[in-house]
């Protein structure tokens, strides 16, 4: 079980963009953030995983205090969190099965991740979740020469090789066509249903939200404004989170 507990951030110049924020999210739980742009999400889900820090607040994981952890013991921590990035996060240059093995990194001696040695059931496991995604085919490919859909999907089989608990998806799909969201969305909503990794997914279209998200939290200016069932989001409370001339989207 995760629980934020009365978190806050303020950024240096004051900005509040996380104003007493306090959940909990139960394992195997499938939870989207919508929020208008600047409104926290990304904040958040960096912040669970500390590559923000927290101003105030904690955040608890199975018993554990995130936000008191010492370096060695957040790097343990994040063995167990995935990230899958709107900007996919990838290194070009390097081989889509670079790429992917690189989730292991958490996992290896820093000598190994410096000369990048991977043993072959390192390999076999790379080549495995590259098949899950659906484009073991690509593998020696420069992550460069795929297409955005397709990094996507290297993005979320790097994920899996940390063998995760929980993933957090930061607008995985903002920068993908409706089509190739729907793809993507799938295989996250796949590795919940399948595997029983608690996500936490932030998302711009509430149509998505809707059809993915088992449970839904709006955020505005930095505060929970919403957080409750797909279906319970009506006319009301869209305006509410969106603003009074906001109109629903939808995307197929």
């Amino acid at each position: 079980m995760l629980e934020i507990r009365n978190l806050n951030k303020i950024y240096p110049g004051g900005v509040h963009a996380l104003k007493d924020v306090s959940f909990t999210v139960e394992d195997g739980e499938f939870v989207v953030l919508i929020g208008l742009s600047g409104s926290g999400k990304s904040t958040l889900l960096r912040c669970i995983n500390r590559l923000v820090e927290p101003t105030s607040g904690q955040i608890i994981w199975d018993g554990v205090d995130i936000t008191a952890a010492s370096p060695a013991e957040m790097r343990k921590i994040r063995r167990n969190i995935g990230m899958i990035f709107q900007q996919f996060n990838l290194v070009k240059r390097l081989s889509v099965m670079t790429n992917v093995l690189t989730g292991r990194l958490g996992y290896v001696s820093q000598w190994r991740s410096l000369i990048n040695y991977w043993t072959a059931e390192e390999k076999r496991m790379a080549m495995q979740n590259l098949e899950r995604v659906g484009i073991a085919d690509q593998a020696w490919k420069r992550a460069d020469e795929l297409s955005g859909g397709q990094q996507q999907r290297v993005a979320i089989a790097r994920a899996l090789m940390q063998q995760p608990k929980l993933i957090l998806a930061d607008e995985p799909v903002a920068s993908l066509d409706p089509a190739t969201s729907h793809s993507v969305m799938k295989y996250i909503l796949e590795l919940n249903r399948q595997d029983g990794i608690t996500v936490i997914c932030s998302l711009h279209f509430l149509s998505l939200a809707r059809e993915y998200g088992t449970r839904i939290i709006a955020l505005r200016d930095g505060r929970i404004v919403f957080d409750g069932k797909p279906e319970e989001i009506d006319d009301k409370r869209f305006k509410e989170i969106y603003g009074e001339d906001a109109v629903q989207v939808e995307i197929r």
